[in-house]
């Protein structure tokens, strides 16, 4: 049975270890939102944190507005209407 190795990003390239894409990648989103499914709060500031990092660590190669796609956008609260 194949083990389950987390989707973690690897440094500098912020690209997955897994899949190599870029993190945080489809199955990372997915785990994060189901270990801060209680707090989005708490996820938004960790993803945040780690925005910044990788902004440091890629400058130059991406804006702003795409890390923060990358990185905030999608785990924003969705409305419940």
């Amino acid at each position: 049975m194949p083990r389950y190795r987390p989707h973690v990003a690897a440094r500098p390239s912020w690209r997955c270890r897994v899949c190599g894409a870029a993190w945080p990648c489809s199955p990372a989103r997915l785990a994060l939102l189901g270990e801060y499914r209680e707090n989005r709060t708490a996820l938004l500031i960790y993803l945040a944190t780690v925005m910044h990092e990788a902004t440091a660590d890629l400058t130059g190669q991406f804006p702003a507005a795409i890390l923060t796609d990358r990185f905030l956008a999608w785990a924003r609260a969705r409305d419940q209407s």
